[in-house]
C-alpha cells in the first residue's frame, strides 16, 4: 500500500501520453485500491504482449543486469525501450514494468559515444506513459540521426509517447499484429466527493489563491479547472502532432485528423507513421546488411 500514493500522483491530474486501455488498466487499479470503487472506461482491456530478443527467441534473453545500459550485436547498439514510460527511473533497462526516459537517454547518449557501436536500434514494445521528458528525449533521438544510423524494431507495438521516440528514429519497422499511432495526450480525474459524501465524511480545504485547490479529488471539477485542464492538453496534444510531422516529414494535418487513433501493422505503413512491415529478427537482419 506504501506504494499506491505515488502511483496515483503519476496517474491522476497529470498529462499521459498511453494508449488509452492501459491508462484504464492502471486507473481501474489504483481506484479499487484506495477504495474508490469501479470505474466505468468503454472498451475492452487489452493485454499487454510481452517483448521477445532479436536473438535466442525467448523473453528476456538479452537481459543484463539492470545498470547495464545496452547490448551491443554485430556493431548495433540494441535498446530496450518496452513498458510504461515515465520521467525517471532507478535503473538503465525496464524493472518492474516501467522504464524512464532519464535511462533511455543515458544509454542513447552512450551509444552515440562508443566506437564498438555502429548503429542503433531502438527495441520497443510500450504503450507510452508519461509526458514529462518525451519531447526532450524524441528530440535527443531525432538530432542525434546525423551522428549515427537509428532505427526503430517494433518488439510489437509502439503507442503514444513510445511512437513519439520511435518517429524520432531513421526508419520504423512493425510487425503484422504490432500497432503504431495513438499520437495524442489524456489526462484522467478522479472525483471522490459522493463516495466521501455516502460515507459521512467532511472535507475542508483551507487555500491561498483561487485556483491553488483545483482538481483535487474531494470536490467535483469545477468548469474552470476543467477548461484549463483542457488547454494544457490540447497545447501538448498539438506539441505531440508537430514532433511526429517534422519527425516523420508529414504534414501537421495529417498527423492530427487521425485523432489518435491506432493502426495495426501495414494500415500505419500506408498512412506514413511505419516504414515497413517486418517481423523484429528480420528487420534487425536487415539492419545488419545494411551496415555491410
Amino acid at each position: 500500500m506504501k506504494t499506491y500514493p505515488f502511483a496515483a500522483a503519476r496517474v491522476f491530474d497529470v498529462p499521459l501520453a498511453i494508449h488509452p486501455t492501459k491508462g484504464q488498466v492502471i486507473a481501474r487499479v489504483l481506484a479499487n485500491r484506495f477504495g474508490v470503487g469501479e470505474i466505468n472506461f468503454s472498451g475492452e482491456d487489452s493485454g499487454a504482449l510481452k517483448p521477445m530478443a532479436f536473438m535466442g527467441g525467448e523473453p528476456g534473453a538479452l537481459e543484463k543486469d539492470l545498470n547495464e545500459p545496452y547490448d551491443v550485436i554485430n556493431g548495433v547498439a540494441v535498446i530496450d525501450v518496452s513498458g510504461t514510460l515515465v520521467q525517471k527511473s532507478s535503473y538503465l533497462r525496464p524493472y518492474s514494468g516501467m522504464l524512464g526516459y532519464n535511462a533511455i537517454r543515458n544509454n542513447f547518449i552512450e551509444a552515440l559515444s562508443d566506437k564498438a557501436v555502429r548503429a542503433i536500434a531502438l527495441q520497443i514494445d510500450s504503450p507510452g506513459g508519461e509526458v514529462a521528458a518525451c519531447f526532450d528525449t524524441a528530440d535527443l533521438i531525432y538530432q542525434s540521426r546525423k551522428i549515427k544510423p537509428t532505427l526503430a524494431i517494433l518488439d510489437e507495438s509502439a503507442y503514444s509517447a513510445a511512437y513519439a521516440l520511435a518517429s524520432a528514429c531513421e526508419q520504423i519497422t512493425v510487425p503484422r499484429t504490432g500497432g503504431t499511432g495513438s499520437v495524442g495526450v489524456i489526462c484522467m480525474h478522479v472525483d471522490q466527493s459522493k463516495a466521501i459524501d455516502k460515507a459521512g465524511f467532511a472535507v475542508t480545504i483551507i487555500k491561498y489563491g483561487d485556483r491553488k485547490a483545483d482538481g483535487n479529488q474531494f470536490n467535483p471539477l469545477s468548469k474552470e479547472a476543467l477548461e484549463r485542464y483542457q488547454a494544457d492538453v490540447d497545447e501538448m496534444g498539438e506539441m505531440f502532432v508537430q514532433t511526429v510531422a517534422r519527425n516523420r516529414n508529414l504534414s501537421a494535418d495529417v498527423v492530427r485528423k487521425t485523432q489518435a487513433t491506432t493502426f495495426l501493422g501495414a494500415a500505419g505503413v500506408e498512412i506514413g507513421f511505419a516504414d515497413a512491415v517486418m517481423a523484429p529478427d528480420e528487420a534487425f537482419q536487415s539492419l545488419l546488411a545494411e551496415l555491410g
